[in-house]
């Protein structure tokens, strides 16, 4: 695949699953790609580890990421990725079960495009994925690069 438009930070086999269904049945035309945690996520976009062979030139015009995963959370991920010129400007949408006001606002600062809790329907977190489509891949002008 020499391009992907929404990658997904995500651990859980089971909610990587959900999403991936919820996405099909939201009707979002667009490849899709899943890492485990931060450290994947990082060697994604720098093309290095287990994912060497991609092309380093061809970022993700989305990420869906989980703040709590293993190894490197989503909060260290985010910030590093927004303190990066290359990845900065990639829009990320931050899809965590936490919803306090404390965490929201710490993940804005950090540089998070949107703060979305995880819906604990099915049918909930189809329409989320449905709105975020629509408002991020349909709606809003993105860089090309």
């Amino acid at each position: 695949m020499d391009s992907v438009n929404i990658l997904i930070a995500e651990d859980d086999p089971d909610d990587r699953l959900l999403i991936k269904e919820a996405i099909e049945e939201a009707q979002i035309d667009h490849p899709v790609e899943f890492v485990s945690d931060g450290l994947d996520l990082l060697d994604y976009l720098h093309a290095r580890g287990d994912h060497a062979g991609r092309r380093a030139d061809i970022l993700p015009v989305l990420l869906l990421l989980d703040l709590n995963m293993p190894r490197m959370d989503g909060r260290e991920a985010l910030e590093r990725i927004k303190r990066d010129e290359r990845f900065r400007r990639i829009p990320v949408v931050i899809l965590t079960t936490s919803s306090s006001e404390e965490e929201v606002c710490r993940i804005y600062d950090l540089g998070a495009n949107s703060f979305v809790t995880k819906p604990s329907t099915f049918h909930e977190l189809v329409g989320a994925m449905r709105s975020i489509g629509e408002y991020w891949l349909e709606l809003v002008a993105l860089p090309k690069k």
